[in-house]
């Protein structure tokens, strides 16, 4: 590197965010992610036996990901070559690799690459690290904040060993905001600024996790402040604004979120229920998505321990679909809490399954010729409808004939609870249940 590259590169440096400027280098600079970088952690080991091998670091914004990679590059002496799956394709790929080689051949020196977002490079993307990762001729860093396994190929995945980040807790984010605070060299220290406590609470509380959004908004909530002053709580809000909310539409979160949703409203916990309705719709999920949860829910879950939880979500989503938003919050969650607080069966999603499994392995089995329809003579001829007999003549209109193949004679699939409305319900079944079998045995004296 010659005079003028080095000094631009340290002009970049001064000029990058506070959160880059004030990056741990070492393993014992690191704050968190202890399983991972502690005494006994895997990679801890990984870099002091100076083994190589490739890998994926999967967790929340914020934890930590990119830093471990440069550590592991530095703490081991490879090269480090930074990846974007936004920008760069597969041709970039074979100049990384085509580098890889010679530096490995003529100096010795290994190649660490890393792939920052790695779950948004596409299959053609992923397909040309294989036969490199598998030859070892670089070493694959994947950070992502997706679950891998859905979004990296099995082929690829196979090949590296996942590590998990865990959020920081607020604990670990004032150690960093403290270091930045008094680092002179990278950080704010020469400014000699302050955080009041009620403000470094609310500061590392609201990261929720995500070192990077902490340091970037002391950052900015140091920008129009006097040097040697002291932050107010205010002042930190008004960096802050309104953070924006951990929640991906496509991604896992989404799928979290929303399971969170229905199991709230299972337990019956209202309050629950209310708290992950507002995180998907405050993130911006579509109403009408959720709306069509609540409907699948009122049948899977309530059913008919209460019939109207069926005609409550269906209004609600009615009211999304005539008001709009924001309108329609109120709506689904006056669902919500009516789902969440009446009474609960999955009788009726028992059921279906089990009739819909039977039809699978029977659909050979021949309808009952007695309640076939028979619109021609032909069919008349043939017997279809002969010896069918009209509920509606007969008292309570109950008969005593049978309606299911031969082979499924006798098959319960439905059975009723005794919570809400159900337990009506079964009462009757039973009732109607013994006047069948009443009839049943009537007729086959009768014949």
């Amino acid at each position: 590197m010659d005079l003028f590259e080095q000094q631009a590169d340290e002009r970049l440096a001064k000029a990058a965010p506070l959160a880059d400027r004030v990056r741990p280098r070492t393993l014992d600079d690191f704050v968190g992610q202890e399983h991972l970088v502690g005494p006994d952690g895997v990679l801890r080991r990984m870099i002091e036996a100076d083994e190589h091998h490739s890998l994926i670091l999967w967790g929340p914004p914020g934890t930590g990901k990119t830093t471990l990679a440069r550590i592991v590059a530095e703490s081991t002496g490879a090269r480090f070559v930074w990846f974007s799956a936004v920008t760069m394709g597969v041709k970039d790929v074979k100049r990384v690799v085509t580098e890889a080689r010679e530096e490995l051949g003529l100096r010795g020196r290994r190649t660490l690459l890393f792939c920052d977002e790695i779950h948004r490079f596409n299959k053609s993307q992923q397909d040309a690290f294989l036969p490199h990762v598998e030859q070892g001729v670089v070493t694959l860093i994947g950070a992502t904040t997706e679950n891998p396994s859905f979004e990296v190929n099995s082929a690829l995945l196979s090949r590296m060993r996942v590590y998990t980040l865990n959020s920081l807790t607020a604990d670990q984010i004032g150690v960093l905001v403290d270091r930045a605070l008094v680092d002179e060299e990278r950080g704010l220290g020469a400014r000699r600024m302050r955080l009041a406590p009620d403000a470094r609470a609310f500061l590392c509380e609201s990261a929720q996790g995500d070192a990077r959004m902490a340091l970037s908004t002391l950052e900015l909530a140091t920008a129009l402040a006097e040097d040697g002053e002291t932050l107010s709580r205010e002042r930190v809000e008004a960096a802050l604004q309104k953070k924006a909310m951990r929640y991906d539409k496509a991604g896992e979160e989404h799928f979290n979120v929303i399971s969170a949703l229905h199991k709230s409203l299972r337990d019956s916990d209202v309050q629950a229920g209310l708290y992950w309705l507002a995180r998907m719709l405050e993130a911006g999920e579509d109403p009408l998505y959720v709306a069509r949860r609540l409907v699948r829910f009122a049948s899977e879950d309530v059913g008919l321990a209460d019939p109207r939880a069926l005609q409550q979500a269906i209004a609600a989503q009615q009211a999304v679909h005539f008001v709009g938003m924001p309108e329609g919050s109120l709506a689904l969650a006056q669902a919500v809490v009516y789902l969440a607080a009446a009474p609960k069966s999955n009788a009726l999603y028992r059921a279906y399954g089990m009739a819909a499994e039977d039809a699978r392995a029977t659909d050979g089995e021949p309808v009952p010729l007695h309640i076939r329809n028979a619109p021609t003579r032909l069919m008349k001829d043939l017997g279809y409808g002969r010896g069918y007999e009209y509920a509606h003549d007969h008292e309570n209109a109950v008969v005593g004939q049978t309606h299911l193949p031969d082979a499924l004679e006798g098959r319960v699939y439905y059975e009723p609870t005794d919570r809400g409305f159900e337990e009506r319900l079964g009462a009757r079944m039973a009732d109607l249940d013994a006047r069948w079998r009443e009839a049943r045995a009537r007729a086959r004296a009768d014949a």
